[in-house]
């Protein structure tokens, strides 16, 4: 039986960026616990497949799968998007910002195009979705928002410096969303993790040098998995931390805390 505290049955959750890799995983676990979950992509065959492959967590939970295919980065998308996901499931009480890149590249040869693309896809995603589904929890006095940061909004290697400036600021965009709109009931926090072994992670999970930099980094010994966020996810949606405002909860097997 779950505690009360961590209960989000029936709470209708938007995961941005969840046809794939680590946004499908947290909308598993969301699912599994219950909550009705809208996941988010721009190709509406990716996302159909992916709440196929998301039935059997929503069956577990009793609960139900649907989707939204707009456009994170436009805000005329994102508005007509959330509005119409809205109308068609009900209110957002849980908003996991999760939408992302990754272009690695020396900082010197890092071209004007890739480095608006990270921008608007790491960040400004974040401020428009956030934007548009404040917009409902403000007058409803609830919600949740959780944007999925990173290790490297802490710390960089070289080749990510935009990945990690993008990152770096989420962080302190989830401080500025808590400090605008936590007075009107909304708790807004991060999730950060570290080296996550996924689809798009893979060539360097392969990578025998980089491996094993990573098992010897981390304190834990190992790459994460996308199960390992699950359980801070649910966390900070939950009404657990309903006076927990403003925090990025690193996962990333003690990386981020040893030299």
């Amino acid at each position: 039986m779950t505690h009360p505290l961590f209960d989000i049955r029936g709470r209708v959750a938007l995961v941005t960026g969840s046809s794939r890799g680590i946004g499908q995983a947290l909308a598993r676990g969301l699912l599994e616990a219950g909550a009705v979950v809208v996941i988010n992509g721009r190709d509406e065959s990716r996302l159909r497949q992916a709440a196929d492959e998301l039935a059997p967590a929503a069956e577990a939970g009793g609960t139900v799968v649907h989707t939204a295919a707009f456009d994170v980065t436009d805000a005329a998308s994102v508005t007509a998007g959330v509005a119409e996901a809205e109308d068609r499931v009900g209110p957002v009480d849980i908003l996991v910002n999760n939408a992302g890149t990754q272009l690695r590249a020396p900082l010197l040869d890092f071209a004007e195009p890739d480095w608006h693309r990270i921008l608007d896809t790491n960040l400004t995603s974040a401020f428009l979705v956030g934007r548009a589904v404040a917009a409902g929890m403000v007058l409803r006095g609830h919600g949740k928002i959780v944007n999925i940061c990173s290790l490297q909004s802490e710390v960089v290697r070289p080749g990510i410096a935009p990945y990690a400036a993008t990152k770096g600021a989420l962080k302190m965009l989830t401080k500025g969303m808590c400090a605008d709109w936590g007075p009107q009931g909304i708790q807004v926090n991060a999730l950060g993790p570290g080296y996550i072994e996924t689809e798009l992670t893979r060539p360097l999970v392969e990578d025998e040098e980089f491996t094993s930099w990573v098992r010897g980094r981390t304190p834990a010994g190992r790459w994460g998995t996308t199960d390992d966020l699950i359980g801070g996810l649910l966390y900070l949606a939950s009404p657990a931390a309903d006076f927990v405002g403003g925090q990025v909860l690193y996962v990333d097997g003690g990386m981020s805390s040893v030299l």
